[in-house]
């Protein structure tokens, strides 16, 4: 570390976990940060495109998938801003005779991006926990809702598995809605689930319960998004690595601390009814550190994900989970 300041940009989504990187209340040491707020859809393909930034949030499918090719700007830092339980997203439409997992295989589905973490996780999760082939699956990629959706990485997939890009001005969710696909692995809340449409449900009507019973089973938090570093910098200033994964640290304990104030407060200041209970719950059951940062807590997870990405032909070759992460912070 130098007398004078590192000048850095920085970019990714306004999680309250980032808050305090973002606005300076934890700085990063021997640096000076310019930080911008920017939603993933943008910041994932300036990521694996044109690495605008020096310190970018940035999927961990992709990341896996540049690191097993030698490719890509950017280096890890085990700092996973976004993770989320994936059984809530299996959306089928109501009259396609999926009743269990297996039922899909074979079936049309539509999924944003093949190779998006979301779905690693959601395939991942398949076929270790149901035994299904998602090979068999005839794949749909676009727009889950509106606007274009296309495949931010070149994939070199197998000739038997099918997936096909939907028309311009298609929707996976029109699709599903029309009957043109029998399910659809949504990211986000689908909006005509959230509307009550009939035509459309889950495949696990209580989500909740199937997630907490996966990560009593696995331990498993499923990791979305982590914290990257241009290699560059990474290499020219060893320190640099540690003083980020420090920083993100202490925003994200800030975060949790000001999440435990209101939880005890006498006055609940979140809209949400419920909030309380949903607390005690969540640290009944993942206790006090549910949201982990560092290798050690999540090499096992990290370990799965990357012997999907093989399996699912995304990564040509198993990565071993020790090559996302600079040696300094395993």
């Amino acid at each position: 570390m130098t007398d004078t300041p590192l000048d850095l940009t920085l970019a990714c989504w306004d999680y309250d976990r980032a808050a305090a990187v973002l606005d300076g209340r934890a700085p990063v040491a021997g640096c000076r940060v310019t930080a911008e707020v920017h939603p993933t859809s943008t910041l994932f393909p300036l990521a694996v495109g044109e690495a605008r930034f020096d310190v970018t949030e940035m999927s961990m499918s992709s990341y896996i998938l540049q690191v097993a090719k030698g490719e890509g700007a950017y280096v890890a830092i085990p700092v996973f801003l976004s993770r989320a339980f994936r059984h809530n997203g299996f959306v089928v439409r109501a009259d396609a005779g999926i009743d269990t997992p297996k039922d899909l295989e074979g079936r049309k589905v539509g999924v944003p991006e093949y190779q998006m973490t979301a779905a690693l996780w959601m395939r991942g999760i398949l076929a270790d926990e149901y035994g299904v082939d998602t090979d068999t699956f005839q794949w749909r990629t676009g727009a889950l809702e509106e606007g274009t959706r296309k495949d931010r990485l070149t994939l070199d997939l197998p000739p038997h598995l099918s997936v096909t890009p939907i028309a311009a001005g298609e929707s996976l969710q029109d699709l599903l809605l029309a009957g043109e696909l029998d399910a659809v692995f949504a990211p986000k809340p689908l909006n005509a689930l959230v509307a009550g449409d009939p035509r459309v449900r889950r495949l696990f009507p209580d989500f909740a319960a199937a997630e907490r019973a996966y990560h009593v089973r696995t331990g498993f938090f499923p990791i979305m998004h982590a914290i990257g570093l241009r290699r560059t910098l990474a290499e020219a200033h060893p320190w640099l690595p540690k003083a980020l994964f420090d920083a993100f640290t202490a925003a994200r304990d800030m975060a949790m601390e000001k999440l435990e104030a209101i939880w005890l407060g006498s006055a609940n200041r979140l809209t949400l009814p419920f909030f309380h209970a949903d607390m005690e719950a969540t640290r009944a059951l993942m206790g006090a550190d549910f949201w982990s940062y560092g290798f050690a807590a999540n090499r096992a997870e990290l370990d799965a994900m990357c012997r999907w990405s093989q399996a699912q032909h995304l990564a040509p070759r198993q990565v071993r989970p020790e090559e996302l992460f600079p040696p300094s912070l395993l």
